[in-house]
């Protein structure tokens, strides 16, 4: 007969207790394994809480504790829920029977509104005291300038540029007032090109004025020379204007050219056989600061007749270099030449002319007794001079190039001179140029009566 499992408290106990051993020729015992301990508290509550369910004792009661608390709470939202639900009917049927809460958001909106109002025509006020309209005007001159339409007289926005500018040119003493300004005013058509850099323009023309005088070759470095003279620069200057025009190089490179050599002779002693040599390198180095493209070192050779080596001209090239200590960036005729022409608002007949008077004054070294910018000051006159334009000198022309007229009439009269003389010159590479129709033919014309009578008397 199979024992009975022990049951209650001392369950646990009976089946820690190891089996005792078998004897031989006994039945076998079953061994159960160790259960988990299970502590004596635990377990009468366990069966504490089975009996309370069965008999309805004190632990459901407790159990039903927060199910009551819970219900009183929500017995007291209800009513809650209830009296906002009544405000929220009230509202509805104010507003189906034109009560006062009507009464007071048509109040709240309408004040709403109101002050929408002012804000708009405060606004609109402060615009028309900004800005005034002119729609109509007495004066037959403003309803010309306003071609018909609205005139606004806002003052002008000053913006960073025109401060900067303003100031560069009060701190160089060129500022001038706003009617003379505008009267010269002769870069308006270029004011979207950003190349012109109008804004600066005025500024870097007063620089090169002040420095000019900086960087000029000595008007009588040829007594200083042993082997070469004034005839000499003259046929290597009367080349290199041919080897320009034929190689097509740029004017800047020309002028600069010619810059290059008289600096250079300025300091150093030259042989004769070295002058040309010293030509082609000062041309082979502006027509590497100034041209797109340069012209190769053997295409200069080939030009002066393989007279020289590579090798030369390199070493040539170097020791002007170091002469010159590298500085290129200076204030050739050139540069004053093209702003002054464009003061001088010509025709391209014009502008041939004062570049004709220009070139032939590079090849004299008797004309380096002026400065680059009074050549071409004189050069411009003489040409206008030449064509007949009137007026001969205008207010623009005197407020952009600081000369009078008077001032220049020393230096045209040597101009016009040397135009007389040009068909007969041995140097005619600049009359045989600008003999060309391309050129407008502007060499034979007949130089100036007005000047020639004046250096005759």
């Amino acid at each position: 007969m199979a024992s009975r499992r022990p049951t209650g408290p001392g369950a646990a106990a009976a089946a820690t207790v190891r089996a005792p051993e078998q004897k031989k020729g006994d039945a076998p015992k079953l061994i159960r394994r160790p259960m988990a301990t299970v502590s004596q508290p635990t377990a009468r509550r366990v069966l504490g809480d089975v009996g309370n369910l069965i008999n309805g004792r004190a632990a459901l009661a407790n159990r039903k504790k927060p199910v009551v608390v819970a219900a009183q709470n929500c017995g007291k939202a209800v009513p809650q829920a209830a009296a906002k639900s009544r405000r929220v009917l009230n509202d509805v049927s104010n507003l189906i029977n034109g009560r006062p809460a009507l009464v007071n958001r048509q109040k709240a909106v309408a004040v709403a509104a109101d002050r929408r109002g002012k804000a708009i025509k405060l606004k609109e006020s402060n615009k028309l005291k900004r800005e005034v309209i002119v729609t109509s005007s007495d004066s037959e001159k403003e309803k010309k300038a306003s071609g018909g339409q609205r005139v606004s007289r806002r003052a002008p926005i000053q913006t960073l540029t025109s401060i900067l500018t303003k100031c560069s040119r009060a701190s160089d003493g060129v500022i001038s007032s706003p009617n003379k300004m505008q009267l010269y005013d002769i870069d308006a058509p270029d004011a979207f090109n950003e190349l012109a850099v109008v804004e600066y323009v005025d500024d870097i023309y007063s620089f090169y004025k002040r420095t000019e005088s900086t960087c000029l070759p000595l008007s009588n470095y040829m007594s200083l020379q042993t082997e070469i003279n004034e005839r000499m620069r003259a046929i290597l200057v009367d080349w290199i204007i041919e080897v320009q025009h034929r190689l097509m190089l740029m004017p800047e490179s020309l002028y600069l050219t010619v810059y290059i050599i008289d600096q250079y002779l300025s300091n150093e002693n030259v042989p004769k056989k070295e002058l040309q040599l010293v030509g082609v390198s000062a041309m082979l180095i502006a027509c590497k600061y100034e041209e797109i493209w340069a012209p190769l070192v053997k295409d200069l050779l080939c030009i002066s007749d393989n007279a020289f080596s590579r090798e030369q001209v390199l070493s040539t090239e170097k020791a002007i270099l170091n002469q010159l200590q590298w500085n290129l960036t200076v204030p050739t005729m050139y540069m004053f030449l093209a702003r002054y022409l464009k003061a001088a608002m010509g025709s391209k007949e014009l502008e041939h002319m004062a570049f004709f008077y220009a070139e032939l004054a590079l090849v004299q070294y008797s004309m380096l007794v002026y400065s680059p910018s009074v050549t071409a000051a004189a050069s411009v006159y003489a040409a206008r001079c030449t064509l007949d334009v009137h007026p001969l000198w205008s207010d623009i022309l005197e407020h952009h190039t600081g000369l009078a007229e008077s001032e220049l009439q020393g230096c045209a009269r040597l101009l016009v001179s040397l135009h007389s003389t040009a068909p007969e010159s041995k140097q005619k590479a600049v009359y045989r140029k600008y003999s060309n129709p391309k050129l407008g033919a502007v060499s034979l014309y007949s130089p100036s009566k007005k000047l020639m009578s004046a250096t005759l008397g």
